[in-house]
């Protein structure tokens, strides 16, 4: 039971908690809600704060925090960043999913 993240998701997280003026302690928080096309939305921000509720996760030195009820979506979920054609920025390869809409920011499963 892991969360991870490549390579080039590591270096974008670094570089845009730097660009933010955030510090080396706010973690990335991955959540899922409920909304988009498919029925489920990611959420990720930046997040200093830890709840009781959380479960940490540390791939590639980067501190990754998950609230119970989004880890049941999340289990073996990686985290990746694109900047390809067909668009730019942070997407989940969620094992999980069994229907993604077309942006891929919503899920069913």
């Amino acid at each position: 039971m892991n969360i991870g993240i490549t390579d080039i998701a590591k270096n974008k997280i670094v570089e845009f908690r730097e660009k933010e003026g955030h510090t080396n302690d706010h973690n990335i928080r991955v959540a899922v809600q409920g909304g988009g096309c498919s029925g489920l939305m990611y959420n990720l921000e930046f997040d200093s704060e830890l709840k009781p509720t959380d479960e940490i996760f540390e791939d590639k030195g980067v501190k990754i925090l998950v609230d119970k009820r989004s880890l049941l979506y999340l289990i073996g979920t990686t985290l990746d960043f694109s900047d390809g054609l067909n668009g730019k920025g942070f997407h989940f390869v969620n094992p999980n999913a069994t229907r993604t809409c077309g942006c891929g920011e919503s899920f069913a499963v």
